[in-house]
């Protein structure tokens, strides 16, 4: 029957789909494979752990460094540009794209959400789910416990401050910190002469 899509085809498109359906089953079951092993490594298995990243991800670029523990939903769903890293506690469920930019910083446990449940409880019920995609632009530091919900998009340069619950999106170059989390000012030259003091 034409017009037909897949549960993965439906949950890539931010729509209600079935997370027990046998694909994503499958595929759920592969990626934590490769994060246990990831996570079981040891400090002298870099290139070990490159590899399982390699395989993990949709994309990795040059320079990735990520302290165990991590963990996400699929993997694939994940593209990194270069210079990335990820302190300790790291968790992604990607069941929507993570697009993550160069010279991105992780602090301890920041969680990046793009999973949802319906509001409505009869439809809750029922198992569907949903995702909405983010996207985390180049030179972000995103500091300890901070969640990064569905939808969001944070641009170029920003900073995120410690414990923030990121609902909306954040202007390029500005620091934004807070529960829920907003723009508090653009970060300016005077920014970049406080550490040559």
């Amino acid at each position: 029957m034409e017009g037909i899509v897949t549960e993965k085809e439906k949950m890539l498109l931010g729509k209600l789909y079935n997370a027990s359906d046998a694909e994503l089953q499958k595929e759920l079951k592969r990626c934590r494979k490769l994060t246990r092993l990831f996570n079981n490594s040891t400090e002298e298995d870099i290139e070990y752990r490159s590899k399982l990243l390699k395989d993990l991800f949709g994309k990795v670029g040059e320079n990735i460094f990520i302290e165990p523990t991590f963990r996400c939903d699929y993997g694939k769903n994940i593209y990194i540009g270069d210079n990335f890293s990820a302190n300790y506690d790291c968790i992604i469920l990607d069941v929507c794209k993570v697009e993550i930019g160069n010279n991105v910083m992780f602090g301890p446990r920041v969680s990046v959400f793009t999973a949802g449940h319906p509001i409505d409880a009869d439809v809750r019920i029922t198992g569907l789910e949903f995702g909405k995609e983010i996207k985390i632009g180049n030179n972000v530091w995103v500091a300890a416990n901070v969640v990064i919900l569905g939808g969001v998009t944070i641009g170029d340069n920003a900073v995120i401050g410690a414990g923030s619950v990121v609902t909306k999106d954040i202007p390029a170059n500005y620091l934004a910190y807070g529960v829920p989390c907003k723009p508090i000012r653009e970060i300016t030259e005077q920014d970049s002469k406080i550490h040559l003091l």
